[in-house]
């Protein structure tokens, strides 16, 4: 089964980069997404059939919060994605995974792995 994963990032270079790499390791890629809206609109779409989620904290709309809580509620797992560490994080969020920018393709499959597995879904 290909592996179903959310991207949310405003950055899009980096949103290009990313779901590059999803692909490359044999991913679907969802998204990119850059604003709060487009995805939680993408998550209310598709959030049944995701296996996972990459949400970067700081967008230009503001947080990904209500992304992940989003995709808490439909049993979705996600980490966050950012160069502030688990300190740039709210506190009700610390407990999530995070992939530290920048990051190698290696630790993105890790977290992709990781992911996916809590899913339970292979």
């Amino acid at each position: 089964m290909t592996p179903r994963l959310l991207l949310v990032d405003d950055d899009p270079i980096l949103a290009v980069l990313v779901a590059e790499w999803l692909e490359e390791y044999g991913c679907a890629v969802v998204g990119p997404a850059r604003t709060v809206m487009a995805a939680l609109e993408l998550v209310d779409k598709e959030g049944g059939a995701l296996d996972g989620a990459l949400l970067d904290v700081a967008l230009e709309s503001g947080d990904s919060y209500p992304v992940a809580d989003a995709l808490a509620l439909q049993g979705v797992p996600y980490a966050f994605v950012t160069g502030h560490g688990l300190g740039g994080l709210a506190p009700g969020y610390r407990e999530a995974p995070i992939l530290t920018k920048p990051f190698q393709f290696e630790d993105l499959q890790r977290m992709i792995d990781r992911l996916v597995a809590s899913r339970g879904r292979e």
